[in-house]
């Protein structure tokens, strides 16, 4: 995976000190090959939202199939101590961990799906020295990217089918946060970046032509966007907010119309700050007016969202927005909160035990067992998913509250429905390949448009229906009793 290349090297020990310290315990007590089973899901959908876009799944899978301690690794983990001052990990464990190759099963939604709250998007299966090791990584790429593509999917939503360019770079935190951000906002939705490496290795479309400083330098804005034009007269769009917004865009059209006569376009105006509704306003009456009603005018300043669609409500003539801080930063929720929990493992007799996690919050009670997810589909519409267990098989479409056992349970009406979970990696080899970005943008969109409006919405959205089935249901209820009657 090339946003992996960066770092040029092993990636093992990019993990927390208590996976490593876990796998010494099960290799100590024998335990390092029993079979269990790990789900990565999240809790609740970010911003406020109804749902959440799955990304980072390449990149966590290309980490798994790499997955090697070298030798710096180990000569480093053998420097460690404890309070004793004695060797942290024992030579035997060093051993164990040069020797390990990832040998699980791997199953994953396919990236850009849509993904709701408790639902496995990626399921690890097989010895749980190594399913437990790898914890910390795939929370870490798995993560962000959703959060980042979740975030550029409302940002294209409030922007009404216009382009969203992806302008964050700068304000990301470091160039993998950058990358990152980059690949999964064009799974959300976005046009393009400002990312060049990003275009270089995900094959992203990029976009830019010149920031306040070009004008800065040059003192004078008309001579500065001429001498930009004369250097890329194909690549025009003018930002005109350096001095006055106004006289900016007025020197815009007189070189538009310089570079008309010599055969070229003029691509548009950037608005970067002001009243950018009143200026938009203004800008495209005086492009209009001189001929240039194919010019865009783009605008950027700290958007996201919520502004957008304000813009939008103020009449706004704006073609493109450029979003970056609000949108790498994930300004208003910095985190997903996504989980790595135990569903079950296998008992020293071979058969399978399933877990739970208890918890005073019902939201972080762990759900056990093997789990796929059903989704349902109605018109061609998404009207429910069901959680299940791949053991036991799919019981049917009644869904079973996760957090609030009393309700009552609810059946919706479908037609079609296909589990979300498919084999990506058997015994720590790849068996389907994954999708493209290109692939995976196209879900993400479709699949935006199978959702209800309600759900989509950004105020308030109505729940989309996840539930447990029977069996998950009963046997969870099972755990929790037996668990808190042993406490």
């Amino acid at each position: 995976m090339p946003e992996l290349d960066i770092y040029g090297g092993s990636l093992a020990l990019c993990t927390d000190l208590y996976q490593l310290s876990m796998a010494c315990g099960y290799w100590k007590a024998g335990h390092s090959e029993r079979e269990a089973v790990f789900h990565l899901t999240y809790r609740r959908p970010p911003f406020g939202g109804g749902y959440a876009i799955a990304a980072g799944i390449a990149p966590a899978l290309a980490y798994l199939e790499r997955l090697r301690f070298t030798e710096d690794d180990l000569a480093y983990l053998a420097t460690l101590t404890d309070l004793t001052a004695a060797p942290l990990f024992p030579p035997g464990f060093l051993d164990y961990l040069r020797a390990l190759r990832f040998t699980c099963a791997v199953d994953a939604v396919p990236e850009g799906s849509l993904v709701f709250p408790h639902e496995p998007i990626i399921r690890v299966r097989g010895p749980i020295g190594q399913a437990q090791l790898v914890e910390t990584a795939l929370l870490t790429l798995v993560n962000f990217q959703t959060l980042i593509a979740t975030k550029a999917a409302r940002v294209c939503q409030a922007a009404r089918g216009n382009p969203v360019l992806e302008f964050g770079l700068r304000r990301a935190q470091g160039f993998d946060g950058g990358l990152g951000a980059s690949r999964a906002a064009y799974i959300g939705g976005c046009a393009a970046t400002s990312n060049v490496l990003a275009g270089k290795l995900f094959g992203i479309p990029v976009r830019g032509t010149h920031a306040h400083s070009w004008v800065m330098f040059h003192g004078d804005e008309l001579a500065s966007f001429r001498a930009y034009a004369d250097a890329l007269p194909g690549n025009c769009t003018f930002l005109v907010d350096t001095y006055d917004t106004i006289e900016g865009v007025a020197h815009a059209i007189e070189v538009g119309r310089e570079l008309r006569e010599k055969g070229y376009p003029l691509g548009g105006i950037r608005l970067d700050s002001g009243d950018l509704a009143h200026l938009s306003i203004e800008a495209r009456r005086m492009l209009d007016a001189a001929g240039f009603s194919d010019a865009k005018i783009v605008a950027s300043n700290d958007l996201d969202e919520t502004l957008i669609a304000s813009l939008f409500e103020q009449g706004a003539k704006i073609d493109v927005f450029g979003v970056g801080t609000k949108l790498v930063t994930a300004f208003d929720q910095p985190a997903l909160g996504g989980v790595y929990k135990l569903g079950a493992s296998r008992g020293e007799d071979g058969q399978w035990r399933d877990a739970i996690k208890l918890s005073e919050q019902p939201i972080k009670i762990s759900n056990p067992g093997i789990l796929q997810v059903r989704r349902l589909r109605r018109d061609g519409e998404l009207v429910g998913d069901v959680i299940y267990d791949s053991e036991a098989g799919f019981t049917g479409p009644a869904l079973h509250d996760i957090e609030d056992p009393t309700r009552p349970v609810w059946a919706p009406a479908y037609e079609t429905g296909e589990d979300l979970l498919v084999p990506m990696l058997d015994a720590g080899n790849r068996v389907r390949e994954v999708d493209s970005l290109d692939v995976a943008r196209t879900r993400a969109a479709r699949e935006l448009g199978q959702l209800s409006p309600r759900t989509r919405r950004f105020m308030n959205p109505q729940p989309y229906p996840v539930g447990l089935d029977k069996h998950v249901h009963s046997r969870k209820q099972a755990l929790i009793a037996t668990a808190r009657g042993q406490r």
